[in-house]
This record gives C-alpha cells, sequence and structure tokens, in this order.
C-alpha cells in the first residue's frame, strides 16, 4: 500500500510538473508572437536608428533584426542578467538562415558574456545560462530613398530563467508536500494496520490460552460485517463444539470406565459364587452326606450361571445397540396387539393386580403431561422392529411385576399426538420430565402442514417408586435406586439402559417421572413412520 502511495505521488506530481511546464511554454510562445508583431508594425522605427541610443528602458526581450539577405542590421536590445551579466540566445550566424522556420517559435541555447567590470554572482549566472525562446517573422516596408521595397527577418527572444525557476520551486514544492502525503499515509496505514491487527492478536492470544488446556476461552467478537469480527464469531462456534465434544468425549469416557468396572464387578460377583461352591463341593465330597450338599452346590452353580449368562446376553445386545445392529425398523407392526399380549402376560403373572387401559392425549389446557382418558384402545399400527419393540413392552411390564407389589394397580395408555417436529430433534432431547413437557406443549392439530405423527405409550405404576434425584440415573447401565433389592429381584441393571437403547435406535425418546400419588411412569414417544 505504501509502495503504492510512493508511486502514485510520484506520478502526481511529475504529471503536474508536465503540465506545468507546457502551459509556461505555450503562455511564453503567445507572448513572444505577440511582441514579434508588433515589432514588425514598427520595423521602419527599428531600422531607423540605433536602440541604445534612444534611452529605452530595460526589457526582458531580445530582439535582432536582419535584411534579406540574413545579415545583421540591429542587435542592441540585448537584456542584462544580474551584474554586468549579458545573455543573448545563440542565432543562426550572420547571413544565414540555419534551417529556421518562420513564425514558428523554437528553443535556442544561451551564448552569455560578463560585462561592466564586475564579478557576476553565481545565481545570476545560473539564470543567464538558462535557454532562450525565439521567434523569427519576416518583415518588409518601403525603401527610405524610394528605391522600392525592402525586407529581412526579425528575431525576437525571451529567457526561459524565470519559466525554470517557476519550475523548480513548483518541483521542490511537490516533493515536500509528496513526502508528507507519503509520510501521513504511512501514519494512517500503521494505525489502520494495528487496528485491523489488534483482533488478530486477541485471536492470537485467545488460542495460546486455548493451546494451554483452556477449552472455555472465546474470542472477543467484533462487528459481524467485517472480515475479523465473522471470524471470530465463527471460531467461537467451532471453539464451543470442539469443547462441547471434548466434555462429551469426557462424560463418554468416564462412562466407559464406570461401565466396564460395574461390569467386571456383576461378572465377578456370579464367577466367584460359582468358584466359592466349587471349591466347596471339592472339600465336601469325602464327607458323609456329600451328595445332597453336591446337588445344593450344582443348583447355587446353575443359578450363577444362569445369571452370568442373562449379563452377558445383555451386554452383547447393548454392543449390538450401540452400534446400530440388530435393528430392523422398516416392518409392520400392530402396538395395539404388541401391548395387549404384555398386559395379558401381567395378567397372568399377577392375576390380582388391576390394570387399566385408556387413551393418551395432549393435554387441553397446556399442561405438562398427556390426558389419560379410560377408553378402549383403537388400533395403532406402525413401522418399527417387532421383536425389538416387544422387548421394550415387556422389559417395562417385567419391572413393574418385579418392583411393584402384585395388588397396585397400573394404567397403560396408548395415543397419538403430531409435532412440528423431526425424529431427530426428538431423539436429541434428555430422557427427563422437562422433554415430555416440551413435547406435550409443541403438539400441534394433526393436519398441521409440516407436522409428522408420533406413537405415544404410557406404563404408570403405584409401587414404591424412585427419588426424583435417581430419575436421571435410571437408564444408565448398572445403575439401581436400591441395590439390594435388585440382586434379591434377580436384575442386571442393563435392562432399562436396553430399553432406551432399543427407542433411541428408533428415533424416540423414553422419560421416567414419578405417578402422581406415588409410582413411576415410563412415557415413551416413536415415530409412527419410519424413523429415518
Amino acid at each position: 500500500m505504501l509502495v503504492l502511495l510512493i508511486i502514485g505521488t510520484l506520478g502526481i506530481s511529475l504529471a503536474i510538473r508536465q503540465m506545468a511546464g507546457t502551459y509556461l511554454m505555450q503562455k511564453t510562445d503567445a507572448q513572444l508572437i505577440r511582441q514579434a508583431k508588433l515589432g514588425i508594425r514598427n520595423a521602419t522605427l527599428l531600422n531607423r536608428e540605433d536602440l541604445s541610443k534612444r534611452g529605452l528602458a530595460p526589457t526582458d526581450y531580445f530582439l535582432q533584426i536582419r535584411d534579406g539577405d540574413m545579415r545583421i542590421i540591429s542587435d542592441d536590445l540585448n537584456p542584462m542578467k544580474g551584474t554586468g551579466v549579458v545573455s543573448i540566445p545563440k542565432l543562426p550566424a550572420d547571413g544565414s538562415y540555419g534551417g529556421i522556420v518562420m513564425d514558428q517559435p523554437f528553443t535556442t541555447p544561451a551564448a552569455v558574456r560578463e560585462g561592466g567590470g564586475r564579478d557576476a554572482d553565481r545565481e545570476s549566472l545560473k539564470r543567464a545560462q538558462a535557454p532562450w525562446r525565439v521567434v523569427a517573422m519576416r518583415w518588409s516596408m518601403d525603401a527610405p530613398d524610394g528605391s522600392g521595397e525592402s525586407h529581412g527577418v526579425l528575431f525576437i527572444g525571451l529567457s526561459l530563467s524565470e519559466q525554470q525557476d517557476t519550475i523548480h520551486a513548483l518541483t521542490q514544492y511537490c516533493w515536500v508536500v509528496g513526502i508528507l502525503i507519503v509520510l501521513l499515509g504511512a501514519v494512517i496505514a500503521a494505525l489502520l494496520l494495528q487496528s485491523t491487527l489488534a483482533p488478530l492478536k486477541r485471536i492470537e492470544k485467545t488460542a495460546a490460552k486455548i493451546a494451554a488446556g483452556d477449552l472455555s476461552q472465546r474470542i472477543p467478537e467484533g462487528p459481524v460485517n467485517t472480515e475479523v469480527g465473522s471470524l471470530a464469531a465463527s471460531l467461537n462456534v467451532m471453539l464451543a463444539r470442539i469443547e462441547r465434544s471434548f466434555h462429551e468425549q469426557e462424560e463418554t469416557t468416564a462412562k466407559m470406565k464406570q461401565f466396564v468396572s460395574d461390569a467386571s464387578h456383576e461378572l465377578r460377583t456370579p464367577l466367584a459364587a460359582i468358584h466359592g461352591y466349587a471349591e466347596l463341593y471339592r472339600m465336601q465330597r469325602q464327607l458323609p452326606g456329600a451328595l445332597e450338599r453336591a446337588d445344593e452346590s450344582i443348583e447355587h452353580i446353575e443359578a450363577s450361571s444362569a445369571r452370568m449368562t442373562d449379563l452377558v446376553q445383555d451386554l452383547l445386545s447393548l454392543a449390538r445397540l450401540d452400534e446400530g445392529r440388530g435393528v430392523d425398523a422398516s416392518k409392520d407392526v400392530n402396538l395395539t396387539a404388541l401391548v395387549a399380549d404384555a398386559v395379558d402376560d401381567l395378567h397372568a403373572m399377577d392375576p390380582q393386580r388391576d390394570v387399566a387401559r385408556g387413551r393418551l392425549a395432549p393435554p387441553a389446557s397446556g399442561g405438562a403431561a398427556f390426558d389419560f382418558r379410560d377408553a378402549a384402545w383403537e388400533r395403532i399400527d406402525m413401522v418399527a422392529d417387532p421383536t425389538r419393540l416387544r422387548q421394550v413392552v415387556t422389559n417395562i411390564i417385567g419391572n413393574v411385576h418385579r418392583y411393584t407389589p402384585p395388588d397396585s394397580p397400573v394404567e397403560i395408555g396408548l395415543g397419538m399426538i403430531a409435532l412440528p417436529w423431526s425424529p431427530r430433534r426428538l431423539v436429541a432431547l434428555p430422557a427427563d420430565e422437562g422433554s415430555m413437557a416440551a413435547v406435550c406443549a409443541a403438539a400441534v392439530p394433526a393436519d398441521t402442514p409440516g407436522s409428522r405423527t408420533y406413537v405415544v405409550m404410557q406404563f404408570r405404576d403405584h409401587g414404591p417408586g424412585a427419588d426424583r434425584e435417581a430419575l436421571p440415573h435410571l437408564f444408565e447401565r448398572f445403575y439401581t435406586a436400591d441395590p439390594s433389592r435388585a440382586r434379591l429381584k434377580g436384575g442386571t441393571g442393563l435392562g432399562l439402559a436396553i430399553v432406551q437403547s432399543i427407542v433411541k435406535v428408533h428415533q424416540g425418546l423414553i422419560c421416567a417421572s414419578q405417578t402422581p400419588g406415588g409410582g413411576l411412569t415410563f412415557s415413551i414417544v416413536l415415530p409412527q413412520g419410519h424413523p429415518v
């Protein structure tokens, strides 16, 4: 930028100098032509007597008159240049034309001589050495003796010393102004560059802090209509995603470590039991009554083996679900019949339990929970994996049978809801009561353009339930709200984790909440059509 400014200033200065020189030269030429024409009109007077004897005032013009043979008749009008310095133009020799074009001004060097007996100063000598601008014109007049007409050539010139002085002064002025402009431009460019680079410096400092491990740092945002401001906004978005990814990675790593630890612990328990009973059998096989004790040991070994088998199968199932394998969510499923089969199984396990069936509808008054209406189920068809969906319902029904009193009532509701959401948005919601409240609040009429139909299932029991603080952890692997009770009931702590994985594979949402009056409620929302 500074180089361009220097080149531009230099170009403008040269252009001004050239224009001024051309203008002054044209002005000098016009002035010479006017004076030459005036001299021609007075040629009779100029030829009559010596000009130096007429007492003419000092002049800047040079005047020389020649006859028709180019012989000098008069050249006494010579300007003085300072202290006794005489400067005249170099003209063709006496009696010669020297290739001069009439009526066309031309430039010729100066012939300088000193006179008056005084030494000329350097400045006067320099001005005297300036070239001359001269014009030649023909003159004619009647001869004084009446013998006819006489004619000749008149030379009139003007020194270019003043023009050179003007151009020199103008050049110096342009240089001074140009230097000032360049310096001012350099200062402004430095300030602008500093102002422009300041945000980049802040970005550099922030990047250094982030590189040091502080992912919470953000770049100060500027106007988004500038390149740096837009860059800062984009970098902040990227940094937020990176920080979120790191946190998610840390959480995933922590969960994986916890999962491995829990899995090791859960597998260690039945293995230790198997090893212990096998060792007990080996120690007691020589004692009286060893056969009866052996049967007891084998029964305990079989129970521990079955528990370990269930645990390994659940772990393998979770691993396949995490990889997106083992689910074919493209089959037509009669959800009503599937849930009805699970209810029949619950009746078979707990004949004295009261199971109420009802329809679910969005809250009419904008509440945070679905309305349960005591009514017969309508047939609801959807696209899903029937085996995995049956596993979800069976697992929840099994928990109701396992962890609630056999005579406590249960309500199971089915329904449909229209949401202006895609399944991707639904599956991204956290598994808490707030998400289900958001689903209820977002419900729209079924004929709303752009809406999508979802299937809703809800299982309400009135057992001991779980503390509100424990609800977000129910779907974690190996989590049990009451470990002693879970161990007594034979749970592995992976059932609800498998349920949530299956629901997520179907692009759905499952949440746990407290049942009004006590108990636990599981709410499931699934896309009715193909989830993808």
